[in-house]
């Protein structure tokens, strides 16, 4: 026979203890980037007025003018950006974020009054150098900090016309407007430099991980793993045909784009239906066309 029936397989469930070391590691990953994150504003950027962008960027900000406590200003105003991002990108996400923001509200009340030096370039580079890893160390452990990047992931979605990186652009460009208005356009010039570096540093922590992800998958259960990312991720798949250099066998590779945030879901997703599965990612610069999607 040509073809054969395989047999049904069902996502592998982890054991209670493997859960609980998984969730363990997280949350301890989670709190000492959230920390890292809290020295690099408390001790080198918000001294100096020189602020991120983002939530936490209009944070300081709104810290400068009202005075109020900052690890609840960007806790409060990451709120609403978070339920607005719940059903795109997972509770099991969102969850992760609001143990994150709710550290970083903890850790900064811990460093708050600590001042490293008045030196501009210095608060600036080593700031953004501190505070790029404490970001990137949060998003590899599947959470995040910023509210306007899972904003702007959502309306990307919905919009199709705009990435989430233009979209990011011309939320950061009214804020470091804002500060250059507010702090003076010197200290919005440091902020951008900050913001630069800081990103390069989220880049090198994530080994590289871009906005978007190319991503191919070799499994025999191609099938299933092309529909479970599509319901979980909600983003289309394309199948392909190969051959194996070695067996000479023909193949099925399962081809799909993804964002930074959904790589991590991606890989769970794959591993529990094939753990042996070949996977194969790219950095991807720039996607242009119309998303397939799902219809409800």
């Amino acid at each position: 026979m040509f073809f054969h029936r395989k047999k049904k397989i069902e996502p592998k469930k982890k054991t209670r203890a493997e859960l609980v070391k998984e969730y363990t590691a997280r949350a301890l990953f989670i709190t000492l980037g959230a920390f890292i994150t809290a020295a690099a504003l408390e001790t080198f950027l918000l001294p100096n007025n020189i602020i991120d962008g983002g939530v936490i960027g209009i944070s300081m900000m709104a810290h400068y003018i009202t005075k109020w406590n900052l690890g609840l200003l960007i806790f409060c105003i990451n709120i609403p950006f978070i339920l607005l991002a719940i059903r795109k990108l997972g509770v099991k996400f969102i969850l992760h974020t609001l143990f994150a923001t709710a550290m970083l509200a903890f850790a900064t009340n811990v460093f708050h009054g600590f001042h490293v030096t008045e030196d501009l370039i210095l608060s600036a580079i080593f700031g953004g150098i501190i505070l790029g890893f404490g970001v990137g160390l949060i998003l590899r452990n599947n959470a995040s900090l910023d509210g306007t990047e899972m904003l702007s992931i959502t309306i990307s979605k919905k919009l199709r016309f705009i990435s989430v990186g233009e979209l990011l652009m011309v939320i950061n460009l009214f804020i470091y407007t804002g500060a250059g208005f507010l702090l003076g356009w010197d200290r919005a010039l440091y902020s951008i430099l900050t913001y630069y570096i800081a990103s390069k540093v989220i880049d090198a922590v994530l080994e590289g991980l871009d906005k978007s992800k190319s991503v191919r998958i070799v499994s025999e259960y191609h099938r299933e793993i092309g529909d479970a990312i599509m319901k979980e991720l909600d983003t289309s798949v394309t199948y392909m045909k190969t051959t194996g250099g070695y067996s000479r066998q023909e193949k099925i590779l399962t081809y799909c784009v993804v964002n930074k945030f959904e790589m991590p879901k991606l890989k769970d997703v794959v591993h529990s239906l094939d753990p042996k599965a070949f996977i194969v990612t790219e950095d991807v610069h720039e996607v242009e066309g119309v998303r397939v999607r799902k219809h409800h």
